[in-house]
């Protein structure tokens, strides 16, 4: 045991020894200063990098452009809210924004300028941009600037001027999304194909926004254009191949069924068609409601449709009852209309200002206030009625 401590003593006075002598060494001594100096030198140099970078940061926030002896500092925007705003976008707007798409207001702000100064050549405005995410909210989300030269130069051959363009976007803002060549050039060569002329392009991309997407053709549809007897050389043969082009087969023929449940034949339906295509673009139960109106109130006969398919278009409680109503109630009065003779079919189709002086402001005052009480009341049924749907989905009672 103490034999032991004493060899452990004699080993550490050795060490000692060797170490005094390492240290007395001038190359260990010179190399250590060395090393020494090296890593203060390069804590140094990083202090001074690390002090360029955020000066350099700090002179990035901000672009001093000198004119003359004034000098305009410009602040690089730090949030999508400020590029909104410098881009030209009222509060309003951006809240509609904001609304719209919650997530812009996340956005990478590089990436969120850089795509708006995409649409600033266009003619693309700050209302126009509120209508695009209106409809299509994740519309920044995407890739717009992919082959937008050669997209941009081709629709531009097409539709003629950068403002038809612009509306063009505005309606199906997708058209800077769409694959070009698969997508785009196809589907308008192919109504190039049927005779359709630029001026034609330019209504059918307007009238219907997804005529490219939704493009399908085949023998059964040519054959439905055919029955409209619509022909290449008139004016509605664009509105009646662009509709049919992009309805479902099962669409147009559930609807065709549901007209010959009121009496129609096949070949009348398809002249009506050719008549007002825009008829196949009306929901099933648009057209039963109107449909069963027009014969259980109105009284008039179904066929009446043939000659006048306004009577489908019109909004049912807004147009097509207030005023089928008001015009009853004045032949019950035995009052008489400004315009003498006028009948239903023409009253339905004035302006709302036209139909007021002819059939109300047209009689003395106390009567006049009737009317347009009466009227009024006709009009705020469709009120009501949604606000009576509201409360019912919500389980309130009355």
């Amino acid at each position: 045991m103490h034999s032991t401590g004493k060899r452990n003593f004699l080993a550490v006075i050795r060490l000692l020894f060797t170490s005094s002598s390492l240290i007395r060494n001038a190359g260990f001594r010179n190399s250590l200063s060395a090393t020494f100096a090296t890593r203060c030198s390069t804590l140094c140099l990083n202090d001074a990098e690390e002090s360029v970078v955020s000066s350099t940061r700090v002179n990035h926030r901000k672009k001093v452009e000198c004119v003359g002896e004034k000098e305009n500092v410009r602040e690089i925007p730090s949030s999508p809210l400020q590029v909104l705003r410098r881009w030209g976008c009222d509060d309003n707007e951006i809240s509609k924004l904001f609304t719209r798409r919650p997530a812009l207001q996340r956005a990478n702000v590089a990436q969120l300028e850089f795509k708006l100064s995409l649409l600033k050549p266009l003619g693309i405005t700050s209302s126009d941009l509120v209508k695009i995410l209106n409809c299509r909210p994740r519309f920044f989300s995407c890739r717009i600037h992919l082959v937008l030269d050669e997209r941009i130069n081709y629709f531009m051959e097409i539709l003629g001027s950068k403002e038809v363009l612009r509306r063009v976007i505005i309606r199906n803002p997708s058209l800077m999304l769409y694959d070009l060549d698969d997508k785009i050039k196809p589907a308008i060569e192919f109504y190039k194909g049927l005779g359709c002329s630029q001026q034609d392009l330019v209504a059918m991309l307007i009238s219907r926004p997804t005529l490219i997407p939704r493009t399908n053709f085949n023998k059964e549809k040519f054959e439905y254009i055919q029955k409209t007897g619509v022909t290449r050389e008139s004016k509605m043969f664009k509105y009646v191949a662009a509709i049919i082009g992009v309805s479902r087969m099962e669409t147009i023929e559930e609807k065709v069924r549901n007209l010959e449940k009121f009496g129609f034949s096949e070949e009348e339906i398809w002249h009506v068609c050719g008549k007002c295509p825009i008829l196949l673009s009306l929901s099933v139960e648009k057209v039963q409601r109107n449909m069963t109106f027009i014969i259980a109130s109105m009284k008039l006969p179904a066929h009446s449709v043939v000659k006048h398919p306004c009577l489908l278009l019109l909004n049912l409680e807004s147009r097509l009852k207030p005023r089928a109503d008001l015009v009853k109630r004045v032949l019950e009065m035995r009052l008489k209309p400004l315009i003498k003779e006028v009948n239903i079919f023409t009253a339905l189709r004035m302006s709302e200002k036209r139909f007021l002086k002819v059939y109300v402001m047209c009689h003395p005052q106390d009567i006049a206030a009737e009317l347009m009480e009466f009227y009024e009341k006709s009009k705020n049924m469709k009120r009501l009625a949604e606000k009576y749907k509201k409360y019912i989905r919500k389980g309130f009672p009355f």
